[in-house]
C-alpha cells in the first residue's frame, strides 16, 4: 500500500463565530482518492470567540494570530502549518461560506490526477447575483490584466477557493500583507507551474466582504501587488519599457531645440535642450536599473531554490510540531 493521501481545508478567519459553523458543516467528510481530510483555522486576532466555536465544530488545527496580521500572512501561516501537519493537498476556503463546500472535490481532482500543482475554482463572476455592475467589471479587467501578465488562462485570479499540491505549497513564497491570490497566480506563471482553473458554486452572501474598505481601496491595494510582482519577476522588460519612454520623451525636445537651431538659428529654446537632457539621462538610469535588477532577480531565483530545499528538509527531517 502507499502512503495516505492527506487533505488539509485551511480556512483563515476574523470574527466569523456566526459563519464558521456553516462553512465547517458543509465541508466533506469524504473524498475520492483523499484518505484523510483534516480542517485547519488560521485565527487572525479575532475579538470575538472563533476559536471557541472552532474548537466546539471539531476542527482539527487551530492556529492563533495575537493581533490582525492581514490575509496574505494568515494564509501563509497556514500553508505552512498544513505542511506540516503531513498535508499532500492543501484547499484554501473562506470562513463566511462563500464557496460550496462539496465542490472542494471538484478542486482537488486535477492534482489527483497529477495534471495540476495549482487550481482555482472559477465563481463565474458574471452569474452573482450580489455582486454590482461595477464589481464584475473589474473583477474581469483585473483578471484579464493579471492572466496576461502571468501567461495564464485562468478566469477569476482572485478567488481565494483553490486547492495546491504539496509540491506547489513549498514552493510558493508569499511576500505580500493584502491578498495572496493575484500573487500566488503570477508566481505560479512565472515560476512554470501547472495551473488549471474549475467552475465552482458560490452560497449567498452571508455578510459583506471585509478585506477591502472600497473599491477604490481593493482597486488600489491589487494593481500595486500586480505592478511589484510582475516587476520582481520581470524587472528587465520593465525598466526597459521605462527606460525607453523617457528616452523617446527626451528626443522630442531634444529634436525641437536642433530644428529650431539649424533652420532658424535661434538658440533661445535651450529649456528645450535642458529638459531633453534630463529626460535621456532618467532613461539610461532605467537601463542600468534593469539590468542590476535583472541580476538581482537571478540570484532571488537562486535564493528560492535554497529556500524550497530548506522547507524540504526541515519538513522531512524537522522536529515534529
Amino acid at each position: 500500500m502507499g502512503k495516505p493521501i492527506k487533505l488539509v481545508i485551511q480556512i483563515p478567519c476574523l470574527n466569523e463565530e456566526a459563519t464558521l459553523p456553516v462553512t465547517l458543516a458543509e465541508l466533506p467528510t469524504e473524498i475520492g482518492g483523499i484518505d484523510v481530510i483534516e480542517t485547519l483555522i488560521v485565527d487572525d486576532g479575532s475579538t470575538d470567540d472563533t476559536v471557541r466555536v472552532a474548537r466546539e465544530c471539531g476542527v482539527d488545527h487551530i492556529i492563533r494570530n495575537k493581533r490582525n496580521m492581514g490575509l496574505a500572512r494568515s494564509f501563509r501561516r497556514g500553508i505552512d502549518a498544513s505542511l506540516a501537519a503531513g498535508a499532500d493537498i492543501i484547499v484554501n476556503t473562506d470562513g463566511d461560506n462563500q464557496y460550496v463546500g462539496a465542490d472542494i472535490a471538484v478542486l482537488v481532482e486535477p492534482i489527483l490526477d497529477g495534471r495540476a500543482d495549482i487550481v482555482i475554482g472559477d465563481r463565474q463572476t458574471h452569474l452573482i447575483d450580489h455582486f454590482s455592475s461595477i464589481k464584475k467589471g473589474l473583477q474581469w479587467l483585473g483578471s484579464a490584466v493579471v492572466r496576461r501578465l502571468a501567461g495564464l488562462a485562468i478566469p477569476d485570479t482572485v478567488s481565494g477557493f483553490r486547492a495546491f499540491s504539496r509540491s506547489a505549497a513549498i514552493r510558493l513564497n508569499i511576500i505580500s500583507v493584502f491578498s495572496y491570490t493575484i500573487e500566488t497566480v503570477i508566481q505560479a506563471g512565472k515560476r512554470d507551474m501547472a495551473v488549471e482553473s474549475v467552475p465552482v458554486r458560490t452560497n449567498k452572501e452571508l455578510r459583506k466582504s471585509r478585506l477591502f474598505k472600497s473599491t477604490w481601496n481593493f482597486v488600489q491595494r491589487q494593481l500595486t501587488t500586480i505592478i511589484r510582482m510582475y516587476a520582481m519577476y520581470q524587472p528587465l522588460k520593465v525598466f526597459f519599457y521605462l527606460g525607453s519612454i523617457l528616452t523617446v520623451l527626451g528626443l522630442l525636445p531634444v529634436i525641437r531645440f536642433l530644428y529650431l537651431y539649424f533652420s532658424e538659428g535661434s538658440a533661445g529654446n535651450i529649456q528645450s535642450l535642458i529638459l531633453g537632457a534630463v529626460l535621456l539621462i532618467m532613461g539610461f538610469i532605467a537601463y542600468v536599473a534593469g539590468l542590476v535588477a535583472d541580476l538581482i532577480a537571478a540570484n532571488r531565483q537562486l535564493l528560492e531554490m535554497s529556500l524550497e530545499r530548506v522547507k524540504r528538509l526541515d519538513l522531512e527531517h524537522g522536529p515534529k510540531r
